[in-house]
């Protein structure tokens, strides 16, 4: 069992190791479980340990902080490796969503903005959000049509592959569209 040493010289369980088991129980009176899943009803820690060693099994605190704690008879090693292997498929089933971002200017030439709006089409229907970016400087900024305009020409040429989350919007000197893959 691990420990972790704290500040004010008292030691502490740490998160890997978050339940007491056998031994480590210091209260003198449970609530039981045994290996069936019944409830055995409060007994003394010693019996609690006793039926567990006799079962080949480990005494476990499930719920500390009931009065009294509760504790399970079970295969501790089994139970941390499967409470481990729900915990990963819990984060596998997770989907991630990333943005990914083109920046333009409002005088970006139509081949060199081509070449970004097929990078955005892959990451599109990779799965992935795209957020166009124009940025403007110096007196560019007292043309916003011209970078709306680019924007709704991106927008029309993934539109077969994107939908448009949020419209085109100015923040600062920058103007910025949200694209998300069609489902």
């Amino acid at each position: 069992m691990l420990f972790v040493k704290c500040y004010q010289g008292e030691e502490k369980i740490s998160s890997k190791q978050e339940y007491r088991v056998n031994e480590r129980i210091r209260v003198e009176r449970v609530r039981l479980v045994d290996e069936n899943g019944e409830n055995a009803g409060i007994v003394p820690t010693s019996e609690a340990l006793r039926r567990a060693d006799a079962a080949g099994l480990d005494l476990v605190e499930v719920a500390p902080n009931a009065d009294p704690p509760v504790c399970r008879i079970m295969n501790f090693s089994k139970f941390l490796y499967d409470k481990e292997k729900k915990e990963r498929e819990a984060r596998k089933a997770q989907t991630k969503i990333e943005v990914k971002e083109i920046r333009l200017r409002p005088k970006t030439g139509d081949h060199h903005r081509s070449f970004k709006v097929d990078d955005a089409r892959g990451w599109l229907q990779h799965g992935m959000k795209v957020r166009v970016t124009i940025r403007f400087r110096g007196r560019e900024i007292t043309y916003p049509e011209l970078a709306l305009e680019d924007l709704r020409e991106i927008a029309e040429d993934l539109k077969d592959v994107s939908e448009i989350e949020q419209a085109p919007n100015m923040e600062g000197r920058t103007m910025f569209m949200l694209l998300t893959p069609k489902k």
